[in-house]
C-alpha cells in the first residue's frame, strides 16, 4: 500500500483532507531507517513475522516462487512512499512475497507493536489501511485473473496498453526470461506470443522494450470476444 492521500475508494475525500494524521502516526512508529543494497531483500517469501516497512523511493521486484520451482514475477514498481509487510501485520500469516531492492534504497522500519497501540488509539487511521489494501487486493486480483484466463498474447497486449494509460500498478522487465515469468510462463512461449503480436502489427520492439505500434488496433484486440 502506498503511504499517501488516496485517490480512489468511498473515503478518499475524507484521507485527502485529513491524511496528515496518518503520517504522524506512521512516523510516531518508525524506529529504525537504513540503507539496503541492490540485490537484497527486503522481504523474503516464508519468512514469520516479516517487518513492516516504508520505502520512500526507489525500484523494487516482487516475485512468487511455487514448491514446484516454477516462479511469477508480479513485476517491478517505482515506490512512492511504500509500504510492505502490512498484509502481514493485519493476518499474521508469514511474507507472502519476496521483495527485492533493484537499486540501493533506504528504508524505515516500523515498529509493529507500535503500531497495533497507535491504531487501537486512533481507529480511524485503520479505516485508511483497510481502504488503500482494498485496492491493492483488487488492482492484483485483476492481474492475477487475467494471467489464469487469457492467453500469453492477450496478456502481454493488456499490460501495454495499461502501461500506456499509466493506470498499471506494475511495471515490467528488461530481460525477456523475467518477463516470461510475469506472464507465467517459459522464455520460448513469451518470445512466441510476442511474435505473433508482432505479425499483427500491434506491438513492435523499441530501444526500451516493447512499445504499441497501433493503439487502436490493440484496444480492438483486447475488445474482442
Amino acid at each position: 500500500m502506498q503511504l499517501k492521500p488516496l485517490f480512489k475508494g468511498r473515503f478518499r475525500r475524507h484521507w485527502q483532507d485529513n491524511h496528515d494524521l496518518v503520517i504522524r502516526v506512521v512516523e510516531s512508529c518508525i524506529r529504525e531507517r537504513r540503507m539496503v543494497a541492490e540485490g537484497e531483500h527486503l522481504l523474503t517469501q516464508g519468512e514469520s513475522n516479516p517487518p513492516m516497512m516504508l520505502v520512500p523511493e526507489g525500484r523494487i521486484a516482487m516475485g512468487y516462487t511455487a514448491m514446484n520451482g516454477r516462479r511469477f514475477q508480479l513485476g517491478t514498481m517505482e515506490c512512492d512512499n511504500q509500504i510492505f509487510g502490512e498484509m502481514e501485520f493485519f493476518t499474521g500469516y508469514r511474507c507472502q512475497l519476496d521483495i527485492l531492492a533493484l537499486e540501493p534504497l533506504t528504508i524505515a522500519r516500523i515498529d509493529s507493536a507500535l503500531l497495533e497501540q497507535e491504531l487501537l488509539a486512533h481507529p480511524e487511521v485503520a479505516l485508511f489501511f483497510a481502504t488503500a489494501m482494498a485496492i491493492d487486493y483488487q488492482d492484483t486480483v485483476d492481474i492475477f485473473a487475467c494471467r489464469m484466463l487469457f492467453p500469453i498474447s492477450y496478456n502481454i497486449a493488456w499490460d501495454l496498453y495499461h502501461s500506456y494509460h499509466h493506470d498499471n500498478p506494475v511495471s515490467g522487465f528488461r530481460k525477456s526470461y523475467l518477463e516470461a515469468e510475469r506472464f507465467g510462463t517459459t522464455d520460448r512461449v513469451y518470445r512466441r506470443a510476442v511474435k505473433e503480436l508482432v505479425e499483427l502489427g500491434l506491438v513492435r520492439r523499441g530501444e526500451e522494450g516493447l512499445e504499441i505500434a497501433d493503439l487502436a488496433a490493440l484496444r480492438t484486440f483486447l475488445e474482442q470476444p
